[in-house]
């Protein structure tokens, strides 16, 4: 069984400025409602120690592996429950530029396992509504660092 889950937001800052707020894991418990701590190095093969907590969800650690780091375009881990094939949940941020200097960020995953049936509902809710939360506190963060350097 797979799902996928697939959130868009415009943003009036540049992909590079998108990124650095992005992967600077050290500073998500200052911004992100979805995923309120992080830990780890940016870099492919890297593990990452990730707390998130989905709105009216129960709060989870999950220990993903970045799979894909390309500066300014994207950045994506790959996270388990138990072994592969239970729950996996590949999760991508992808960074468009937009004219004039704006980025679209396509923020998605796409989960595989034998849990993602009973999983669903709570996938297209709770986990949703933290994609988006996290969508809107990204371009809020990305638009106010903008201005600064303006």
């Amino acid at each position: 069984m797979h799902h996928d889950l697939h959130t868009e937001i415009d943003i009036d800052a540049t992909p590079e400025t998108v990124w650095n707020i992005l992967t600077n894991l050290d500073e998500y418990e200052n911004w992100n409602p979805f995923v309120v701590s992080a830990a780890g190095t940016v870099d492919v093969g890297e593990r990452l120690t990730n707390r998130l907590q989905p709105p009216d969800g129960k709060a989870m650690t999950i220990k993903p592996t970045v799979t894909v780091v390309d500066t300014d375009t994207a950045f994506e881990w790959l996270g388990r429950i138990g072994v592969p094939g239970i729950f996996d949940g590949r999760h991508r941020f992808e960074l468009e530029a937009s004219p004039p200097g704006g980025t679209r960020l396509v923020h998605s995953e796409h989960f595989n396992g034998v849990l993602v049936r009973i999983m669903r509902k709570s996938l297209d809710t709770k986990t949703r509504n933290g994609f988006v939360a996290m969508n809107e506190a990204l371009k809020a963060r990305a638009e106010a660092a903008s201005e600064a350097t303006s």
